[in-house]
Order: structure tokens, then C-alpha cells, then sequence
């Protein structure tokens, strides 16, 4: 399954059920001021109509589908809530499903719109979950298909317009309008939080749409997705190459901890993790097998692939399509690399976006050729996003990124390019300067999992930026094992990394301080 949604932890099952219960004894004044759920049936809106509305019982929700479900966990433990489904129909040939949930108490008078993973066509069930769990009420769409990959634009360029941007704005208009039926007043704020497809929604949304969300959660956003793609499908053609050239999974625990012996100690702490892999250097070639192919080391085939993927692709004119891996991701390899094709999300791009061609093979990508070819299909609906977000920064929207640094699926140098393009391009008010944050996280994968501490609170940190005016100047990062924190770190801001202070535990952040990178 190639669809990432970021999934946050949530609260006592026991402390919610007890909320809820209280809540439904003593309704919510905002929401006696506002209609029942069964009327927002009637409600009609600008592009679509409700489907359904119905009140959720505690614990009650059960997802309609595995994908994007999550844990059970996160639904057991729900309040009641008002579960409205509509359809939307921008174009004659949309049809975008969205779900907006709506806390039966207890409200907290603001909405958290969440993103998807991969090509979507799903509703993010879990992320919902904890949205609501949070107190929002939240929104999330299937981008308006079914289908797991992208046979769906095929001949659909309004379906495909929906994917790209469209079907975002058009569950947000709605989401908000449903909202203030119910409840008898608009949200006094609103978020976006996405992670990897999610991420890039969040980004667009700023750019195409700045006065739709007060604060935005971009993390690991798929972008430029045209050249992310290029650089998946270039990644596998270097590793199947040959038969000499594949490095079998077995052998990614042999560079890693090559990588960490190299590398490791540079931020001053030998604690398995690589604070900023920018200043790692590493030659593969310190692993070439001396007497024939062993597990422990690489063959000089091998050396020679591992050596390519680990420095961009880049076209005739010496042009850097998209970054790579860092030095620390080769855990993660496998998602990539491991299998007998490329990652099915990249080349699903090039066989119905790109070419119109459901037989095309991948191993025919050229990388001179075929990228300009991506970034022009659909007339570039799904090109690179403006870094320009000045309109987003003048309405005072807060932008808050992230990126695991040891990232597999989308190579984590995307998002400082970003970061240092938007900068740059955008033009915030003399009175509202600070507008954008970028938190590199070491040794997390996609959007989570990894070696690295990868639960944090993103919400919370945009919510006192955005409410508050107090900027994020480090964010408490914990990697939790079976239930258990284990350690904990200090999220710095970017370019900012955390440095040890020289003495205490390595797995208590408070031993951490952020510091000027080197």
C-alpha cells in the first residue's frame, strides 16, 4: 500500500468516554445554537449536496475501509459526533467524496482539515480521529476517485484537476458551511495538517488558496511530485540495472552501520542517529569485498550502485532533477529499492499522467526526455508549487514543515529547497514577518517510523504560533517502543540542529540545546 496519512497519538480511552458522556448529559451551547445533525441533510451547498448525517455513538465508529483506518484503538476511544457525508461536484465530471465530523460537545470553535497519502481515494479515517479526539471538527476528502493508484485521471483532466488542488478548497468551502449550520457559528480558525501527499495538499493550499487556513502543517510534502517520481523510477533502473548492480536488502544494515561508524559522532553524541547528515561524508567503496561476494560487504557492482543513488540525478545540463537519500536512511531502503520494480506510485504517474499509457515500461524512462514531459502533462496542473506564498503570509497564515531526515520515500533536501525558495519569494507584512518554520527530524522515515524520535506535536505548536504569536523555537520529539518513551529530543528550527551539551542521559532532551548548524 503506497498511501502515508499522519497519524496522531491520542488521549485516554477512559478520560474521552467519560467526556463525551458528560457532554451528551449537558449539551454544548454552540451547538444548541445551531441545528441537530439529521437537519444538516437539508443543508445545500455551493457545489454538492450532503449524502448523509448521522450522531456516532462513543466509540461506536467503525471504518468503512482498511485503508487509511489506522489503529482501532483511535475510534474506541471517540466522543460522539455528528458524521456528515457529502458529495461535490465542481465539474461535470467530479465526484468528491468528502466526510466532515463534527464533536456532539465540547468543540474548541475550530476546523483541522486533513491531507492523504499517495494517489488517495480514500477518506483519512484515522486522521478524522484525531482531530476530533482534539476537540476540532475536521474535514477530509478522497480527492475525488476510489481507485487505489492513478487509472483514475486516465481521460478524466477534471478528475485529475480534483486530485491536483481542486477537491481541498472545495471540502474546505463546504466543511465550513456545514460547520456553521450546525454549530451557529463559523470556526473562529482553521487548520490544514498533511503528511507526504498531504504535505503537498498543504502547500498548494497556501499558494492556490491563501484564505482558506489560518495555519498549515506541511510535512514531508511530495514536491515537485513530476521530479520526485523521475528520481524513484531513475533510483530503480541504477539498482536493476544489472543482476550485478542489485543490493539485496539484507545488505542496507551493512552500510547503515557503516554510515553511523563514519558519521555518528560528528554532532557530538554516539547515540545511533546522525543530527544532520549534511555534514556526513561517505565512500561505499570502504565496504568492497576483498575476496568475493560476502554479506558483510558490497561487491564492486554494488559499490558503484550504492555510490550513484546516494548523489542526485541530474540531466544533460548537469541539472539536479530532485535529491537522494541522506547518509542514515538505508533502513528504509527497501521501500524503494527492494522490490523487482519501481514504487508503483511513481511509475503509476508516467503510465496515466504522463504518457496515457497503461502498458508503459518503466525501464524505457529517459530522464532528459521524460521529465520536461511530466512537468508539462495536464497542462502542469501537477507542477512544482509556487514557492511565492506571499497572499498566505499577508492574510497572517502560519506555515509550519517538516521532514525526516532519514526519510526512504521522498528525499528529505526537497523540503529545504522549499523552504529556501519560499523565503525568498515570498514578501511577508512589515507587521507579521515570521511566517514560516521548518523542523528537520533525525532519523525519522516518512512522515514517522525510524530510528529517530518521531512523536511530536505539530498541532499544538502551529496553534500557539497562529493564536498566540509565539513562533515554535523547538518542538519536544519522544520515540516511543511498545508504549514506552524511550528518548526524547528537541525538534530545532531549521537550520538550527540540536547539539549535546556534554553530559546526562542522551535520551532526555532536556541534555540538548539548539545551536547554529556548522
Amino acid at each position: 500500500m503506497n498511501r502515508r496519512a499522519l497519524t496522531l497519538s491520542t488521549g485516554s480511552a477512559t478520560a474521552l468516554l467519560l467526556a463525551a458522556l458528560a457532554g451528551l448529559a449537558q449539551p454544548s451551547p454552540i451547538a444548541a445554537a445551531g441545528s441537530s445533525c439529521d437537519d444538516l441533510r437539508s443543508l445545500t451547498l455551493a457545489s454538492g449536496q450532503v449524502d448523509a448525517a448521522k450522531i456516532v455513538a462513543p466509540g461506536a465508529f467503525v471504518p468503512p475501509t482498511t485503508t487509511g483506518a489506522g489503529s482501532r484503538q483511535a475510534y474506541a476511544a471517540l466522543s460522539s459526533f455528528c458524521r456528515v457525508s457529502a458529495t461535490l461536484r465542481p465539474s461535470a465530471d467530479s465526484d468528491i467524496k468528502i466526510e466532515v465530523w463534527l464533536p456532539a460537545a465540547g468543540w474548541n470553535s475550530k476546523l483541522q482539515a486533513v491531507g492523504n497519502g499517495g494517489w488517495a481515494g480514500t477518506i483519512s479515517y484515522s486522521a478524522l480521529a484525531a482531530a476530533v479526539s482534539a476537540g476540532y471538527a475536521a474535514v477530509s476528502t478522497d480527492t475525488g476517485h476510489a481507485t487505489e493508484g492513478a487509472s483514475f485521471a486516465l481521460g478524466h483532466p477534471e478528475k485529475f484537476i480534483d486530485y491536483s488542488y481542486r477537491s481541498e478548497h472545495e471540502m474546505t468551502v463546504a466543511a465550513k458551511a456545514v460547520i456553521s449550520r450546525f454549530y451557529g457559528s463559523s470556526p473562529r480558525l482553521s487548520y490544514f495538517n498533511g503528511c507526504s501527499t498531504g504535505g503537498r495538499q498543504a502547500l498548494v493550499e497556501a499558494s492556490r488558496y491563501p484564505n482558506d487556513f489560518d495555519g498549515i502543517i506541511a510535512g514531508a510534502a511530495a514536491n515537485p511530485k513530476a521530479h520526485l517520481d523521475a528520481w524513484r523510477i531513475w533510483m530503480a533502473q541504477v539498482m536493476r540495472a544489472t543482476s550485478e548492480s542489485f543490493v539485496p536488502p539484507a545488505k542496507y544494515k551493512v552500510i547503515h552501520d557503516a554510515v553511523l561508524d563514519r558519521c555518528d559522532a560528528i554532532d557530538g553524541a554516539n547515540d545511533g542517529l546522525i543530527e544532520n547528515p549534511k555534514q556526513c561524508t561517505f565512500d561505499p567503496s570502504v565496504l568492497l569485498c576483498k575476496a568475493g561476494d560476502a554479506s558483510n560487504c558490497l561487491t564492486a557492482a554494488q559499490v558503484k550502485t550504492v555510490s550513484t543513488i546516494m548523489n542526485p540525478p541530474k540531466n544533460g545540463k548537469s541539472e539536479v532533477i530532485f535529491p537522494t537519500y541522506e547518509p542514515g536512511s538505508e533502513l528504509g531502503w527497501s521501500r524503494l529499492l527492494g522490490g523487482s520494480d519501481p514504487y508503483d506510485t511513481a511509475v503509476d504517474q508516467y503510465k496515466y499522467v504522463v504518457f496515457s499509457d497503461p502498458s508503459w515500461n518503466w525501464r524505457s524512462f529517459d530522464l532528459d526526455r521524460d521529465t520536461p514531459a511530466a512537468d508539462a502533462a495536464g497542462n502542469g496542473v501537477l507542477a512544482a508549487v509556487n514557492p511565492d506564498l506571499t497572499a498566505f503570509a499577508a492574510h497572517g497564515g502560519k506555515l509550519l514543515t517538516y521532514h525526516g531526515w532519514s526519510d526512504p520515500s521522498i528525499a528529505p533536501q526537497a523540503s529545504i529547497n522549499f523552504y529556501r525558495s519560499a523565503l525568498k519569494a515570498t514578501h511577508p507584512p512589515a507587521s507579521s514577518p515570521d511566517w514560516l518554520r521548518l523542523f528537520m527530524v533525525p532519523g525519522m522515515g516518512h512522515c514517522r517510523d525510524g530510528e529517530g524520535p518521531d512523536t511530536f506535536d505539530a498541532v499544538s505548536a502551529l496553534q500557539a504560533w497562529a493564536e498566540r504569536g509565539t513562533p515554535p523555537a523547538r518542538i519536544l520529539a519522544s520515540k516511543v517502543v511498545d508504549g514506552k518513551t524511550v528518548r526524547t529530543r528537541p525538534l530545532c528550527p531549521f537550520p538550527q540542529q540540536a547539539r549535546y551539551a556534554g553530559s546526562g542521559s542522551l535520551d532526555d532532551a532536556a541534555n540538548f540545546a539548539c545551536v547554529a548548524a556548522k
